[in-house]
């Protein structure tokens, strides 16, 4: 298990707790290591400084416990942000129709950096599906090593014009 994965495996259980849902673990660094912990709301309303406070001191306790990382390092708390990065099989549908760039781990169609509109997963929930230009793009999930959505005047108005929408 990676060192991401058993990180997300201590923490999960503590967010979900909160009402709050895991949208990545990153570490970064050699000198000095920051833990990124990225946090959405289960409710859907919009992440405050004070949930990030709040998550920051309960994954601190049992960070400290658990013991995880060795040697010292930062911990910093955050939403994912307007142009989020896409992490979970259900962020590729829940954000269908929005412009987003994806980078594979190796070739895919000759190429590695896709941007264009995202269109969802296919019916398996195997594929991510992009319009772009040049057609329709089909990239294996299991491929995909970063995915973000691209910050357009469309995606700003749908996430702070419109709270009742699902994202």
């Amino acid at each position: 298990m990676q060192l991401h994965e058993r990180l997300a495996a201590i923490i999960e259980p503590t967010l979900e707790g909160m009402g709050y849902e895991l949208v990545r673990v990153q570490v970064q660094g050699a000198k000095r290591q920051t833990l990124q912990i990225m946090a959405d709301r289960v409710d859907g309303e919009p992440m405050a400084v004070e949930d990030c406070s709040a998550i920051s001191r309960a994954i601190s306790a049992v960070l400290d416990v658990e013991d995880p990382i060795p040697g010292a390092y930062n911990l910093e708390v955050s939403s994912p942000g307007i142009d989020r990065p896409l992490t979970r099989p259900k962020d590729f549908t829940a954000w269908a129709g929005f412009d987003a760039r994806v980078e594979t781990d190796s070739l895919v169609d000759g190429r590695k950096r896709f941007t264009g509109r995202l269109l969802g997963l296919d019916a398996a929930g195997e594929t991510v599906r992009m319009a772009a230009d040049e057609g329709e793009h089909h990239i294996p999930l299991a491929r995909v090593s970063r995915a973000k959505l691209v910050l357009t005047d469309e995606l700003i108005d749908a996430v702070t014009k419109r709270p009742d929408q699902e994202h």
